[in-house]
């Protein structure tokens, strides 16, 4: 597994020479850099509440440049291994995909769910309820982190439903040190909190993982 890029949220600019800061100096656009652990250990740490939660209050697979392929479409596109024959209306034929949860290939694109990493539900219950409608349309569709979306076979989305690392984790064991990589990256992007079982969970999965440097940029 490569260097993973996280971002967090408690390491300002000055972080990648001298260290680390309070997550209030760490402002939208700003590209910071940690350790996975690190990352981890910033998690605010608060209670979850699904108090008003509807699915449709992320407004999601929009396109967004109206170059006439969807969210969906360009997450497809982007991580297949095989490119696909785009046709008309962004349609998309053969190509070959990897799901990394259960380490599947898959080659008919519409038997892939989309993923989003830190699930609809869990980022409402995490912070998203007191987001604007753009805000979360924008965190359903946020193509600038490769992390935030994932192609994977749809027993393993669905298996997974909106279920944090205590959880669930990927069918594959091999592939839940990247997972839980990624599942920290979107909650700082996003300035997400975790809840105290979840964050134990991830501190106690990422202690089996390299504590590699991770460097991402700031959404919200």
């Amino acid at each position: 597994m490569g260097t993973l890029k996280i971002l967090a949220t408690g390491v300002a600019a000055a972080a990648v020479m001298a260290g680390t800061v309070p997550s209030a100096a760490a402002d939208p656009g700003q590209t910071v850099t940690t350790t996975l652990r690190q990352a981890i250990n910033d998690l605010p740490i608060m209670d979850e509440d699904r108090t008003g939660y509807t699915r449709d209050k992320f407004r999601h697979w929009v396109d967004a440049d109206r170059d006439g392929c969807n969210t969906r479409a360009k997450v497809l596109i982007t991580e297949a291994i095989v490119p696909p024959t785009v046709g008309p209306g962004c349609a998309i034929s053969g190509g070959l995909w990897h799901s990394y949860y259960d380490d599947m290939q898959q080659t008919v694109a519409r038997s892939l769910d989309i993923d989003h990493m830190v699930p609809l539900a869990e980022a409402w219950d995490s912070g998203a309820s007191t987001w604007t409608a753009t805000q979360r349309q924008d965190y359903a569709n946020d193509l600038g982190d490769e992390r935030m979306l994932a192609a994977v076979t749809a027993r393993e989305n669905r298996s997974k439903a909106d279920q944090d690392p205590a959880q669930w984790l990927p069918s594959d064991a091999g592939a839940r040190c990247q997972y839980v990589g990624e599942w920290a990256a979107v909650k700082t992007r996003w300035k997400l909190t975790a809840d105290s079982r979840e964050a134990n969970a991830l501190a106690q999965l990422a202690a089996g993982c390299p504590d590699e440097q991770i460097t991402v940029e700031l959404a919200h």
